[in-house]
């Protein structure tokens, strides 16, 4: 199955993985905590650059935008995505902030922490106006898609938002959202709006953890009426995912059983199977289905890894969705 005349602008917060793994043999004499001796180190591209890797991984051609520091993981993550074949026209570097750095502690395949360094202020004015321009710029170039990847670390303003959604309707591009508290309600007239269950929980400040599908379903048409978009894909962990389009109406995919080891970085493989079938003009249903195999696929790994491309087409076919 090849994508590679697909082209998709991931727009967003980016930040760099740090993975310190080793085992724990032993309790520090200085305070009750286990002592890592570390064995080994990784870095992976992470947040919208770790979208941007899983659309690589699927043979599509990506542009990552986003606003980076100048410093050492700012290094690394440009080197990172340019080897990776990740177009990086859309970086823009703000010396006075960091790049984002989420550092995690792994011993034998359990996390023991997470230590992050960040700033999650919007960037000065005249950071903003460079990255809109470039955004601009990629936008004119026709994409097939764009994905908007909010962690809630600044990149993404409610302004500069609608200015992409509203760029792209001219353009008659789809925008796939994958949104964060803060800005929630800020997307309105995108395309697919994409937020897991406890997101839309908190949105519409109603439990949802337990409850039936047929709840979900109504607070899927409360969050409707409240921001309009076409498509809702409301991911629901060991549950599936559910997905909603006024042609299409509900549509439920249950989970596959999985060997579930780590759910880091599924809703970005969730966002990226799904923007690449939008693109290519699959309908909801089976875009919904191919997204949802791929996101349980991924916690099978440890940490944030791009989708493996073979098992899953391999999968999808023996599923009848490819």
């Amino acid at each position: 199955m090849h994508w590679e005349g697909v082209k998709i602008v991931v727009v967003g917060d980016i930040m760099l993985d740090r993975y310190l793994y080793g085992k724990v043999q032993r309790i520090s004499p200085e305070a009750p905590v286990p002592v890592l001796e570390l064995e080994k180190e990784e870095n992976r591209l992470g947040g919208a650059a770790n979208v941007a890797l899983n659309l690589r991984s699927l043979g599509v051609q990506v542009a990552l935008a986003g606003i980076i520091g100048e410093d050492a993981p700012a290094a690394l993550l440009q080197e990172e995505a340019e080897r990776q074949g990740i177009d990086s026209y859309g970086l823009v570097r703000d010396p006075s902030r960091p790049t984002t750095l989420k550092t995690r502690l792994i011993a034998q395949s359990h996390h023991l922490l997470r230590v992050d360094r960040e700033k999650r202020d919007y960037p000065t004015p005249p950071i903003q106006e460079a990255f809109f321009l470039k955004l601009k710029t990629l936008i004119l170039h026709r994409p097939n898609a764009i994905i908007l990847e909010d962690y809630d670390k600044g990149t993404l303003s409610p302004e500069l938002t609608q200015e992409i959604i509203h760029l792209a309707q001219l353009q008659h591009i789809p925008v796939l959202v994958d949104p964060k508290k803060a800005h929630f309600w800020h997307y309105g007239g995108s395309t697919l709006f994409k937020p897991n269950l406890r997101e839309l929980s908190e949105a519409l400040q109603t439990p949802l953890s337990e409850a039936p599908i047929s709840q979900i379903d109504e607070a899927i048409q409360v969050l409707r009426r409240r921001m309009p978009h076409i498509y809702t894909v409301v991911t629901l962990g060991e549950r599936g995912m559910l997905a909603y389009g006024e042609q299409e109406g509900f549509i439920y995919v249950p989970a596959h059983y999985r060997n579930i080891v780590d759910v880091s970085g599924a809703g970005d493989t969730v966002i990226s199977v799904l923007a690449l079938a939008l693109a290519v003009g699959m309908p909801l249903g089976q875009a919904a289905a191919l997204a949802n195999l791929a996101g349980g696929m991924v916690c099978e790994y440890v940490g944030v890894v791009p989708l493996p491309r073979d098992r899953w087409i391999e999968q999808a076919k023996n599923l009848g969705l490819l």
